[in-house]
């Protein structure tokens, strides 16, 4: 019995050893230009998360451009994200979550990278996201893009950036409004060129991509004259440069919503603002904001108040809309787009303060956001006995005006000098992630954002909506890989011309198809009668 015990003792380290073995292939490790990272193996794609880009902007790099992250010793584990941006939740009430420390970003990849002459070979085309979320919330780790890493044989990249008073913020004594969240993820896109390869990535083959806020990035960026060189494509997904919405819109009180103003402005709101927070005086305001908490800075207020991206400096020196009609962009090839229903998701959260309950409501909404001559025009071109409920024939035409036909004129500004290529998310029995009440008499439709599962892994999709999102991500992926959205077997996407053939973007037989943007959302008229942006430089 002693000498079967023995045996036992000494097979146990062997058996133990292959049982390690046997727990999975070994966490892959890459050796980044500040220091090695340890990331994850999932079977087919690799990740390596929170991985710092910049120094932490905190203390007195507070509302200082990014620095170079630091250097570390030893393997740094990059299996989770890092810490988000300081930031109020989306939906309730709390106050603010998220750290200052938040400049990282998450790298996907597919599995089984080469090594030396063959990798070199082999580079993959890299993808760089920019979430939404207004400028005030949101964060790159809640997008997972395994299915593009995977189908698409590509490198994603996602990245965090500061938002808010954080990112936006502006004041004399900074010389005006620097727009720290676009250099942040500038900060990124120079992270990309420099580490890319390691990742099996080809920094010479870069797509920047993105969706509300992020996608106003991109638009950002393509104008931008410090952005040049650092990406070779762009995805405008529901935020183009001319998106606006008119006054009083969602809410009586609200104003022209315009995603981009005068640094002059911005920097005049930080000079009251610091008067308020107890900082106005001649001059140290800087100092007296820096030695404030990140709590008293991140209220409702002064974090939608500076998410408005500021121009006319030398990082962007023009309006966005301006410079494309100018022809002042980078010339690379575009993607651009909306869903069909974008504004239902923000009526929805404020149609029961401010609904819209009948005709005379509806007519009465119209001439206080478009004026009496231009509401009678659009009336007749959106009668409301023509959809099911006011708020639905409400929705239709400000989507038309304040994201499609704005997104047209851009493609069509764009289109002159670069490929473009439009589309339509049509699906309106697109899954509700939001968490949002249903609202009676609004369905959410193809609403704003509802793209996002069919591009990333979010939320489960019906065998057809699977199948419309594999197209997708052959569509994206393959615009990354070569400038032109296209993949055996899938319809053809045409180029964006005068007639506006954009591709609408639907599951089932005969989903995907073109149609004729111009036409079918009126853009004639809204054109002709509400050009909608009206900021005064």
């Amino acid at each position: 019995m002693r000498g079967v015990r023995g045996r036992c003792a000494l097979l146990l380290p062997v058996v133990l050893l292959l049982v390690g073995a046997a727990a999975g292939p070994p966490a892959p490790v890459v050796d980044t230009d500040r220091g090695p990272v340890r990331g994850r193996t999932h079977g087919a794609y690799d990740t390596f998360e929170g991985i710092p880009f910049a120094a932490p902007p905190t203390g007195p790099r507070r509302w200082r451009l990014p620095e170079p992250a630091r250097r570390w010793e030893g393997v740094r584990d990059a299996g989770a994200p890092g810490s988000r941006c300081v930031q109020l939740p989306v939906l309730g009430s709390g106050g603010p979550v998220g750290s200052e420390d938040c400049l990282y970003l998450n790298v996907t990849a597919p599995s089984g990278r080469t090594t030396g002459a063959r990798l070199r070979l082999r580079l993959r085309p890299v993808m760089v996201w920019f979430h939404g979320g207004g400028f005030f919330s949101g964060s790159g780790d809640v997008y997972r893009p395994d299915r593009q890493a995977v189908r698409g044989d590509v490198v994603v990249v996602t990245v965090n950036y500061r938002l808010g008073v954080f990112g936006l913020f502006g004041h004399p004594e900074l010389g005006g409004a620097p727009g720290f969240a676009l250099a942040d993820q500038r900060a990124a896109l120079r992270w990309v060129r420099a580490n890319a390869e390691r990742f099996g990535g080809d920094p010479g083959n870069v797509t920047v991509y993105g969706e509300s806020a992020g996608a106003l990035s991109v638009c950002a960026h393509l104008a931008s004259p410090a952005s040049a060189g650092l990406f070779h494509r762009a995805i405008v997904q529901s935020g183009s440069c001319s998106t606006t919405t008119p006054p009083s819109a969602l809410l009586p009180g609200l104003g022209t919503y315009e995603p981009f103003v005068p640094a002059r402005r911005t920097a005049e709101e930080g000079a009251r603002a610091a008067a308020r927070l107890g900082c106005g005086r001649p001059s140290g305001v800087l100092d007296c904001l820096r030695a404030l908490d990140a709590r008293t800075l991140a209220t409702a207020d002064l974090m939608r108040r500076f998410s408005l991206v500021p121009y006319g400096d030398g990082a962007l020196p023009m309006e966005p809309r301006r410079a494309l009609e100018a022809g002042r962009f980078h010339r690379v090839p575009v993607v651009q787009g909306t869903t069909r229903d974008e504004i239902r998701l923000f009526l929805a959260q404020t149609l029961a303060a401010y609904p819209i309950g009948d005709e005379n409501a509806y007519r009465a909404r119209m001439e206080r956001s478009f004026g009496v001559e231009t509401a009678r025009a659009v009336a007749a071109a959106y009668p409301v006995s023509a959809y099911p409920t006011p708020a639905i024939a409400w929705a239709t035409l400000l989507t038309d005006a304040s994201f499609i036909c704005p997104t047209l004129r851009d493609g069509a500004a764009l289109a002159r000098h670069v490929p473009t290529y439009g589309y339509r998310f049509s699906d309106r029995d697109a899954p509700d992630f939001t968490g949002l009440p249903q609202v009676p008499g609004l369905p959410l439709g193809a609403a704003h954002g509802f793209e996002l599962p069919y591009l990333f892994t979010i939320t489960p999709l019906s065998g057809a909506q699977q199948r419309l999102a594999d197209r997708m991500t052959g569509y994206w992926t393959a615009f990354a890989r070569t400038g032109v959205p296209g993949a055996p077997g899938a319809p053809r996407w045409p180029l964006l011309g005068a007639s506006a053939r954009v591709l609408s973007l639907a599951p089932g037989a005969g989903g995907i198809r073109t149609v004729d943007g111009r036409a079918e959302h009126r853009c004639a008229l809204w054109d002709a009668r509400w050009p909608g942006v009206t900021t005064a430089g």
